[in-house]
C-alpha cells in the first residue's frame, strides 16, 4: 500500500490525534490544538485535509447537552 504524502501541519495535527487517542483522551479540537502546539483556528484546515485524505474521521458527541465539539478520530496509517 501507497502512503500518503503528509505536509508538516498534516503530521503534526495527525501525531497530535493518534498521542491523544493511544493515552485513553478524547481528541477534541482544543485538545489537538494544544497537543500539536497550535491553535484551533490553526488546525482547522489540516483537520479537513486529514479527513479528506481518510486518515482522521469526524464523529460528533452522541451525548445530547454534553457537546465539546467533535472529535477526530485517526485511522491507522499504512
Amino acid at each position: 500500500m501507497q502512503q500518503v504524502p503528509l505536509s508538516d501541519l498534516e503530521e503534526r495535527v495527525y501525531q497530535a490525534v493518534y498521542a491523544l487517542e493511544a493515552r485513553g483522551q478524547v481528541p477534541y479540537p482544543a485538545v489537538i490544538a494544544e497537543e500539536s502546539g497550535l491553535t484551533e483556528e490553526e488546525i482547522v484546515a489540516p483537520l479537513r485535509m486529514l479527513s479528506e485524505k481518510n486518515l482522521v474521521h469526524r464523529e460528533d458527541s452522541p451525548m445530547a447537552g454534553l457537546d465539546f465539539g467533535p472529535r477526530w478520530c485517526a485511522r491507522q496509517m499504512a
